[in-house]
């Protein structure tokens, strides 16, 4: 006895639940990974953010004045007295560090050395380093957040960055 095409072409119920489970299987696995790709997405996000904030310092400190301690009586030329101390340089015989604040689109807010604001996601601290020659300046920058995280006082962050500039080089 011959059987008909239509017969042998079909799935058994079982082979289709069978199929059925297999495919849900997969589905949850790859579910159950989105949250985990979502917090590496977001802390990707962050610590790209946080090198782009550390480029601007970095931009800022080198188109800014900036002379090495010892070499401030060159920066009046010829016509002193000059305000030294009211440079962004702020390589002084005290190298008091400046805390910046900036928002999630790395935009500064808030006051130098201020509270952080509420808008304020990340924290950057520029302590200025006693140049290791008479005509190179460095910076230690440090960007963390959040912003209302003070590492060196009140607790960890959930992220940081950190970068060592050289200027005047």
């Amino acid at each position: 006895m011959k059987r008909s095409p239509a017969e042998t072409a079909a799935f058994s119920l079982v082979e289709v639940a069978l199929a059925l489970g297999v495919a849900a299987f997969c589905l949850i696995a790859v579910l159950g990974l989105l949250p985990t790709s979502l917090k590496t997405q977001q802390a990707s996000i962050e610590q790209t953010t946080a090198n782009q904030i550390i480029s601007t310092i970095f931009s800022d400190l080198r188109a800014d004045v900036r002379l090495p301690p010892g070499l401030d009586s060159k920066v009046c030329g010829d016509n002193p007295p000059c305000a030294w101390g009211d440079l962004h340089g702020h390589w002084r015989n005290a190298a008091v560090p400046d805390t910046l604040y900036f928002t999630n689109e790395a935009k500064q807010t808030g006051n130098i050395n201020g509270s952080p604001p509420t808008d304020a996601v990340f924290r950057a601290k520029i302590t200025y380093r006693f140049p290791p020659s008479d005509t190179t300046s460095l910076a230690d920058v440090r960007v963390t957040w959040p912003a209302q995280v003070d590492p060196d006082h009140s607790g960890v962050p959930a992220g940081s960055v950190r970068s060592l500039i050289a200027v005047n080089r």
